[in-house]
């Protein structure tokens, strides 16, 4: 192709190829086609960078790396339930003897910290006592993270499969994401509807900082 093009139409097109990859796709769609890209056309154009799209690289097992995909969703719907609660929301007792919000988020975090000591060959649940509302909330937010990186890797998971800790810790860890949302409304602050089908979700961003909905309802 190289002795074909002259370099610079072969420039103009890789920059017009890389400016709409990385403006105009979504997450998904940016990462896997500037792979691509650089993979394809930097042995003929050495000048085309590898960026940082701000998430981990894409995992080789489709195993781990739909694993990653579900704990970016679950990191995008808590961000949502957690987002413009009000200052009385962390300790709202519903009826029932219902878990309050912190102690709910307390949970969370303290099964990431669990799923990520089974990925490594541990076993021993803890339970943390729970901290003030932003603590609780960046400790859960970081141990999604820690969890993620894990799965990014190349490390082996030593003593569990990968259908285990779906149907233990982040199925139940999915389930208290919802109860969040549900006890906002409860507590007279309910969030927004959302066609989360066409959410910006992508593996590996999970922390708090979440693209905005492309659709509430």
């Amino acid at each position: 192709m190289c002795a074909m093009m002259g370099s610079s139409r072969l420039h103009r097109l890789c920059s017009s190829l890389l400016t709409y990859t990385l403006s105009e796709a979504g997450e998904d769609a940016r990462i896997l086609a500037f792979g691509t890209l650089a993979r394809r056309y930097r042995w003929c154009y050495p000048q085309i960078p590898i960026l940082s799209l701000g998430v981990n690289p894409v995992s080789a097992d489709p195993q781990r790396q739909l694993l990653r995909h579900l704990i970016a969703t679950l990191a995008y719907r808590t961000a949502k339930a957690l987002r413009g609660a009000p200052d009385t929301f962390a300790d709202f007792q519903s009826p029932g003897g219902v878990k309050t919000p912190v102690r709910l988020l307390a949970h969370m975090g303290d099964l990431f910290d669990w799923a990520l000591r089974m990925a490594q060959g541990g076993k021993e649940w803890t339970e943390a006592t729970p901290q003030p509302w932003e603590k609780e909330s960046a400790r859960f937010f970081a141990s999604l993270k820690a969890f993620d990186d894990f799965l990014a890797s190349e490390a082996p998971l030593q003593s569990q499969t990968v259908e285990r800790l779906l149907q233990g810790p982040i199925v139940d860890a999915v389930t208290h994401a919802g109860q969040l949302a549900m006890l906002r409304r409860q507590a007279g602050s309910p969030i927004r509807a959302e066609a989360f089908f066409i959410a910006e979700i992508a593996a590996g961003r999970v922390g708090a900082d979440q693209a905005p909905p492309r659709r509430e309802l």
